[in-house]
């Protein structure tokens, strides 16, 4: 065995040395399924581009993903097909003028679209994309955008939303409040897939009109502020998206909120020419990337994370940090550190910046992931070299100030949790909407910490975290994570917690043993379904996958003290490749439940590599 996890590190190793970008970064996909490619054609379209072979190449990739029954799905085990994917390819086919609306294929989708309730039922975000371009009319909102003037001291205000939500959220108010809608010479009539008008009101449910009361009373308590209150307010949410451009062009580096600013922009009487329009366009494109040859729309890139994660992973399987590979992602992701300061500032006004981003043009919104993963990386050349050191004490100034009250750690900012918020009524709401504390993101923040600064459970602020992670922690012995789930979150905990001195027979850790040992297949490996996170509870893939079973290895390893049949099996999984090839292609990234999943191409590697290192040294007793 141990000559196989030695040939497999290598293979792993020398693949990841090949495929290092000139600037030191790995450029590997970020993959979110036609969605994003669907949003490109029909944003082109709208704003009467033809950029023609750019468009007929998403066209074939969206084609080629279309299934028997003429629908599309999110992830290959969701059972039927997903009727918001499948409208979200009819119109964009349609649109683009490549598919005749007699075209088989086309027929097919439509049949299925009408047999499953038609495009009255798609997800809210895609109905108001609908709305934007003509398709079916604005359902009345009750949120005036007058909301942007309640200041911080109002129990509801702007920066109480996830910066996520609040970077979508702010065009769409534009777009909702002033009515927006275009057609062009070229619009297809979807009319036919409206099977019976929209009746639910968006003030129906009692929880969301308390809330939406409390916003209303917020706002006429401003009536007696001089000026036209309106105006004002839509020219903060406009002044808001421009301040915010990256320096590609895009908003926050997200295709979401840089497509809606670019119709909010339309909107507010721009040009379909204007240069913010079209640096906007050309930051979008500037994200594609291909994927077994063919042109994807990525929602955004994930350079900082893969190449942070592979840095790490390279240097704890014996790749020293002197090697060129090393030193050369090592530099890029030092060149990526945050030094603007971002939104976080409102909720922690006297933090310098120090964090990082996700993606590759990000420079104002860092996450603790990806902060905690680039000083993994850089942590050898932080007691070398002196700019180093500097970006690592930054870096964890941010991350230590960042905690959450409730002693957890959240994705991007800190204390954005008022659970008030998901009572409005959008679809969805509740993983965009707040940034609460979450599993995976105090458990790999308390990894580091244990790890490379070696505090433990005595500190108060590893105390309250791994306080915050027993609260938390699921009756059958699981965790669920926020942005993978149950195996994933579990993996997060354990290892953050063995990390800061919690001792591997803890009640709270044997528990998650035996759940994961409970949950292993037959052939060693493990799989998880996304539609856990649609059930709220663990479900079966049927399959292992190499992702799931590098982090439920890694859990079990860092539990362990000596090898067990299990780990050994896991082991074996992987070094053996005994995966499916669809395995690999499968979403192991949850976005927001039923709707949105991410497949991170370095996943299938990065982890595996990481468990076999840490594999060895337990083998070997280090």
């Amino acid at each position: 065995m141990r000559h196989q996890v030695n040939a497999e590190i290598n293979r792993i190793t020398d693949r990841f040395i090949r495929d290092q970008s000139e600037d030191g970064s790995w450029q590997y996909p970020f993959e979110t399924g036609i969605s994003t490619d669907c949003h490109m054609i029909i944003l082109l379209r709208t704003l009467e581009i033809d950029d023609e072979a750019f468009i007929k190449e998403l066209v074939e990739r969206i084609a080629g993903k279309q299934q028997e029954d003429g629908s599309w799905s999110l992830f290959y085990d969701e059972g039927k097909g997903n009727l918001t994917a499948t409208v979200e390819a009819y119109y964009a086919l349609l649109y683009s003028g490549y598919r005749p609306r007699n075209d088989q294929n086309i027929q097919a989708a439509r049949r299925f679209i009408l047999a499953n309730g038609g495009a009255t039922k798609v997800h809210m975000l895609f109905k108001i994309m609908l709305a934007i371009t003509g398709q079916c009319k604005w359902p009345p909102f009750p949120i005036k955008i007058e909301v942007l003037l309640l200041p911080d001291s109002f129990p509801i205000n702007l920066f109480d939303f996830s910066v996520v939500g609040r970077t979508n959220i702010i065009p769409f108010l534009i777009l909702a409040n002033l009515g927006f809608s275009r057609r062009t010479r070229r619009s297809p009539d979807l009319s036919d897939l409206f099977l019976k008008k929209e009746n639910r009101s968006f003030t129906e449910d009692p929880e969301a009109r308390s809330v939406i009361n409390l916003i209303q009373k917020g706002i006429h308590g401003l009536k007696d502020y001089p000026g036209n209150l309106r105006e004002l307010a839509l020219y903060r949410a406009e002044q808001y998206m421009l301040d915010r451009i990256e320096p590609d062009g895009t908003l926050c580096n997200y295709l979401s909120s840089t497509s809606m600013m670019i119709f909010a922009l339309l909107a507010r009487g721009y040009s379909n020419t204007h240069p913010v329009i079209t640096r906007a366009l050309q930051g979008l494109k500037a994200m594609t990337c291909r994927i077994d040859g063919e042109l994807h729309c990525q929602y955004t890139t994930a350079t900082v994370w893969n190449t942070t994660l592979i840095s790490y992973a390279l240097q704890e399987s014996g790749v020293p940090c002197t090697s060129n590979t090393v030193q050369k992602a090592n530099q890029y992701i030092l060149t990526r550190q945050h030094v603007k300061f971002g939104d976080w500032i409102i909720h922690e006004p006297d933090l310098l910046p120090g964090g990082w981003g996700f993606a590759d043009m990000n420079t104002i919104q860092p996450d603790i992931d990806d902060t905690t993963a680039a000083l993994r990386a850089i942590r050898t050349l932080a007691i070398e070299r002196m700019e180093c050191r500097q970006a690592w004490d930054r870096g964890i100034n941010w991350l230590i100030s960042i905690q959450n009250n409730d002693g957890g750690w959240a994705a991007f900012e800190k204390n954005v949790n008022k659970k008030i918020l998901n009572l409005l009524p959008i679809e969805g709401g509740k993983d965009m909407l707040i940034d609460p504390s979450t599993v995976d993101l105090t458990g790999r923040t308390l990894e580091f910490f244990g790890n490379y600064t070696h505090l433990d459970f005595h500190h108060p602020m590893v105390k309250r975290g791994i306080r915050w992670l027993l609260k938390n922690q699921e009756s059958d012995g699981s965790w669920v994570g926020r942005w993978g789930v149950y195996i994933y979150g579990t993996w997060s905990a354990v290892t953050g917690m063995v990390a800061v001195g919690v001792s591997p027979n803890h009640p709270a850790i044997q528990k998650a043993v035996n759940w994961l040992k409970a949950i292993q297949n037959q052939d060693g490996g493990w799989g998880e379904s996304c539609k856990s996170d649609i059930e709220n509870c663990y479900v079966s893939l049927g399959e292992s996958t190499r992702t799931h079973t590098a982090w439920a290895l890694d859990t079990l390893i860092s539990a362990s003290t000596e090898v067990t049949p299990e780990i050994e099996q896991g082991v074996a999984f992987l070094v053996e490749r005994k995966e499916k090839d669809w395995t690999n292609a499968y979403p192991k990234g949850r976005g927001m439940a039923g709707s949105f999943y991410l497949n991170y191409h370095c996943y299938e590697y990065v982890f595996p590599l990481l468990a076999l290192a840490h594999y060895q040294k337990l083998a070997e007793g280090r």
